[in-house]
């Protein structure tokens, strides 16, 4: 993990990055690639290390076809890039922290009870919030893992664009995911930029900071 790196320029993978939204059609990221950038993004935070983030890749044409006019007017990112990544948040990730720990107790990582006292607290809580706060802690963690896998596709030599104009009812259908536990997050257009990205302005540090 992390040793396949093409750029491991800090400041060039986060100053460098822009979105992309027309790509080298001949550039074809294989799906070992794909599935080393998403375990490395994967080291993202989240609530409870529940990691609620789901992938579905879109890299066929036949599933770019399915997506095609579900991404208003996004279709040009569908129709170029390497592939298309679906992410959803896992309203029920808690489902998985007994796999989690336990693991994290095999590895040494974790005592057994502090894993026994997390796992208590996490299965007393989570399951009882209402659907709502699930959903938006889903999206808040799902989003962090998001923009690690931007930052990781520029280190492996590849651009993205993130996307958020697209139908958010009708994804999870379309795709064949349970509509009721995963909600779509954003999607992520991933390729080699064929026209690089427009250079963009931020509001200042002092415009965004409150200082009390």
């Amino acid at each position: 993990m992390l040793t396949k790196l093409q750029n491991n320029d800090f400041a060039n993978i986060v100053g460098g990055r822009r979105s992309v939204r027309n790509y080298d059609e001949n550039i074809k990221i294989s799906r070992e690639e794909l599935r080393e950038m998403i375990s490395e993004a994967s080291l993202a935070p989240s609530s409870a290390n529940m990691q609620p983030w789901r992938v579905v890749v879109v890299d066929t044409p036949e599933g770019k076809e399915k997506l095609k006019p579900l991404v208003q007017f996004n279709t040009l990112q569908n129709d170029t890039s390497s592939a298309m990544l679906l992410i959803f948040g896992d309203t029920e990730s808690y489902l998985n922290v007994e796999a989690i720990y336990n693991e994290a107790v095999r590895q040494g990582k974790m005592p057994a009870d502090v894993r026994d006292k997390q796992m208590e607290q996490i299965m007393n809580y989570f399951p009882n919030l209402p659907r709502e706060m699930r959903i938006e802690i889903a999206k808040i963690d799902s989003s962090l893992f998001a923009m690690q896998l931007m930052l990781i596709a520029r280190a492996h030599g590849y651009d993205t664009n993130p996307i958020g104009g697209f139908e958010h009812d009708q994804l999870a259908k379309t795709f064949e995911i349970d509509k009721s536990r995963y909600v779509p997050v954003m999607i992520l257009s991933i390729g080699k930029a064929k026209e690089e990205g427009y250079e963009s302005i931020r509001l200042s540090s002092e415009q965004i900071t409150f200082w009390r």
